[in-house]
């Protein structure tokens, strides 16, 4: 998991890597993601990462596809840097009446193709881009997640199921050895994006910032033993 700050009110990415495979395929999914931060913009200068121009934003690209949407303003200190997550639809209207008539979710902003919806002022919003086509969610898909109190989780199951959306998880109960029981929900939207809904009061245990997150990824990496993996199986190691 990589942010700007705990999860608990900050937008963090998990990032997955997985043995056997070498690249996705991107799809038109997922639109980017929005951030606020000077010092990102210095640092990819810096680091000599390439840079485009979109209007106002400075885009970077990374290694999976996947791009990021520098705004060039300072980066805040007391609030999540990243504003927004955008995810591109076919309908405008049939997913506002997913997302904020079934989900619940808060719409501040709309016009005639693209809607932003949030479920509190003060964190990250999800941006709907209508394509106006079908959405291709290619091989690198994955899912979008929020927490809530875990007595809602059977009645929002409830809900979808009873306005005949696709439910991908019901309910259920996921141990974590030596941690907290994490309880989920995991649906699907009119256009197949995942969105996984977590009991809050499991999750805040769960969510915790290690403080040596840092030094164990890094330590994690320095440690891959993937070429090895490979080579016990007469396959070299895949590369983009």
């Amino acid at each position: 998991m990589v942010g700007y700050g705990a999860e608990d009110d900050h937008f963090v990415v998990e990032l997955t890597y997985n043995y056997g495979i070498g690249s996705y395929k991107l799809g038109n999914d997922f639109g980017g993601l929005y951030i606020k931060s000077q010092e990102a913009i210095e640092n990819a200068k810096r680091l000599g990462w390439p840079i485009s121009k979109e209007g106002a934003y400075h885009v970077l690209e990374a290694p999976g596809g996947y791009k990021f949407y520098l705004m060039n303003e300072p980066q805040p200190t007391e609030s999540d840097p990243v504003q927004q997550v955008a995810l591109t639809i076919s309908n405008l209207d049939r997913s506002l009446k997913y997302w904020s008539g079934l989900l619940g979710m808060k719409i501040y902003l709309q016009d005639e193709k693209t809607a932003e919806l949030g479920y509190s002022d003060n964190q990250c919003k999800l941006v709907l881009n209508d394509l106006g086509a079908d959405v291709n969610h290619g091989t690198a898909f994955g899912r979008i997640a929020f927490s809530c109190p875990a007595a809602d989780l059977p009645g929002l199951e409830s809900s979808v199921k009873s306005a005949g959306h696709t439910i991908l998880t019901p309910f259920v109960s996921l141990d974590t050895p030596g941690k907290a029981t994490v309880s989920v929900v995991i649906l699907a939207d009119p256009d197949g994006h995942e969105i996984c809904f977590v009991d809050d009061e499991a999750f805040r245990q769960l969510s915790q910032v290690d403080p040596k997150g840092d030094q164990l990824l890094n330590e994690a990496m320095a440690a891959d033993k993937s070429a090895d993996w490979y080579a016990k199986r007469g396959r070299g190691k895949p590369s983009l």
